[in-house]
């Protein structure tokens, strides 16, 4: 099970938000480049990277930083953000990111994400962010009034690489990941699932890692690797073990 580490961009910076809130925003880092070249030499094997200015804005806001990041680490970076049609995805694509992670638009243009797996296969990843089983749209500010399972679903067999499944209520919390929730929506879908929201130690780590043969194929972790809660080099071996 993949590690991996995630940057998030607001106004050229290394946040993190906690549960989306854009107004409780912690700057990491003024250079985000940084610390993407720091999560590679502890051990990343790939990054998670957000552009939060881009998913308020509709449109990639931060491509200038990202095409750094993944020339200056030459880590396969996967990519959210904004990502609405096939314009943006394109532009998002050509920052040199290996993968695009859709996710409003997995609820609002199901066309359009089953028209971009065949466009690029292999490329797309569907983001399904959920509070209280509930699916949250347009950067976490709507909800959707769907099952997250149900739109989870839908995209069976489509060709995406993977869903990435993040707790908005434990995102940035440290309260522990949701290892209950994600087992299940793995379990109901023939694709592979990257864990992320709440990481709080490296124990959570192992609590997926035991649980990895449902279908769970990574964990996302954030604001616990910036704060020094979880040593990324430990997460890593805890994610092989």
């Amino acid at each position: 099970m993949i590690v991996i580490p995630a940057i998030d961009l607001k106004d050229g910076n290394c946040v993190r938000l906690l549960q989306g809130d854009f107004e409780r925003a912690t700057v990491y880092s003024r250079d985000p480049v940084d610390i993407a070249r720091r999560w590679k030499e502890g051990g990343a094997e790939r990054l998670h990277v957000v552009d939060l200015d881009g998913s308020r804005a509709g449109r990639p806001v931060n491509g200038e930083v990202i095409a750094r990041i993944v020339r200056e680490t030459g880590l396969p970076v996967e990519l959210g953000g904004g990502i609405r049609n096939m314009e943006i995805l394109e532009a998002c694509l050509d920052t040199g990111a290996r993968w695009a992670i859709l996710g409003t638009a997995a609820w609002k243009d199901p066309d359009f994400v089953l028209e971009a797996c065949r466009r690029f296969p292999g490329r797309i990843m569907v983001g399904i962010d959920a509070k209280d089983g509930r699916l949250l749209v347009e950067a976490w500010m709507e909800d959707s009034g769907q099952e997250a399972f149900d739109i989870a679903g839908r995209y069976n067999g489509s060709g995406i690489a993977a869903i990435v499944f993040t707790d908005t209520k434990r995102d940035g919390m440290e309260t522990g990941v949701n290892v209950e929730s994600t087992r299940l929506l793995a379990e109901a879908v023939r694709v592979p699932v990257i864990a992320s929201g709440g990481v709080s130690t490296v124990e959570d780590v192992r609590r997926l890692r035991k649980v990895e043969s449902s279908g769970i194929c990574g964990v996302i972790i954030g604001k616990a690797l910036y704060t020094g809660a979880v040593s990324l080099e430990e997460a890593i071996r805890a994610g092989r073990a």
